[in-house]
């Protein structure tokens, strides 16, 4: 049986898909890039230098990484270009796809992708393995005690916690226009207070909030200019050309279209939005050397 795909894989698939980025992440804007879709890539590219900027060096190594949802596995290949060894975690059958054939072109064959989620690691048979662990927009899925129990488990004495990712701030939940319009990420408060009794210590902590936030303007270009025109046009087709099929759909569907129009297309997903129910931060932890666990 082929295995459900979940809707923030298919978000993920999509996203490859119709942009044919490779790294399925933002990217990082400031005053002297202009912000379009041609840049993209560019922004991107920014964003994977700054993961990288707190890595030892790959020599003499050998500096083991671990990328926790790896994507299409563009970290994955940038890494072992640099001279790391770096394995994967991905849960979506789809994405580890291209993961092992973008691996395969670059002819890295030493890198493992574990195909499950990262709470169902088998953290006892890898022991302490990793001198960094690193979640890119995939921190945020992850239930907080289970990554502070496997953790410790994964890394070396003194390994690097690499987190880039939005978290909720205090402002969640207010019921305002843009409330709940961006879905995702742990608490801010109530992680950093959760950290602090935890056996890392925190050696960067980076709001790149508005950094980041120009990618909600980016991605209403697309709706706008590119998906609402398309689904617009397969609309007026279907309900011209299958006019009962089209109700029923309709009928069947009517909830998750108003909750996916309200969502996207009420005007609400802006970048005062984001900033407002989001902070995006760059984190770096060094796990205390006693901490790791055999």
């Amino acid at each position: 049986m082929t295995p459900r795909m979940h809707s923030r894989e298919l978000g993920l698939v999509l996203a490859q898909q119709l942009l044919a980025v490779d790294d399925l992440h933002y990217g990082l804007w400031d005053g002297s890039l202009e912000l379009s879709l041609s840049n993209a890539r560019v922004a991107q590219e920014r964003y994977t230098d700054l993961l990288l900027s707190p890595l030892p060096p790959s020599e003499p190594g050998p500096v083991r990484v671990l990328d926790v949802g790896c994507g299409t596995g563009h970290l994955l290949a940038r890494l072992h270009a640099a001279g790391y060894r770096a394995d994967g975690v991905s849960p979506s059958p789809a994405l580890t796809r291209l993961a092992r054939e973008r691996l395969a072109r670059a002819a890295v064959r030493d890198a493992r992708i574990f195909e499950c989620r990262f709470e169902d690691l088998p953290a006892a048979a890898l022991g302490n393995d990793y001198d960094v662990v690193l979640f890119s927009e995939s921190f945020q899925y992850i239930e907080l005690e289970s990554a502070l129990r496997l953790l410790p488990r994964l890394l070396k004495p003194a390994g690097l916690l690499v987190i880039c990712d939005f978290f909720k701030t205090e402002h969640h939940g207010d019921g305002g226009p843009g409330d709940r319009t961006f879905g995702g990420g742990h608490p801010w408060r109530a992680y950093m207070e959760r950290m602090r009794g935890a056996p890392f210590a925190l050696e960067r902590n980076e709001d790149i909030t508005r950094q980041v936030s120009p990618n909600v303007e980016l991605v209403n270009q697309l709706l706008e200019q590119r998906l609402r025109p398309a689904t617009a046009t397969l609309a007026e087709y279907f309900t011209g050309n299958y006019p009962k099929l089209s109700w029923l759909v309709g009928l069947l569907l009517r909830r998750r279209l108003a909750k996916l129009r309200r969502k996207y297309l009420a005007g609400h997903r802006t970048a005062a939005t984001f900033e407002r129910y989001k902070t995006y931060r760059f984190l770096v932890y060094r796990l205390s050397p006693a901490a790791a666990t055999p």
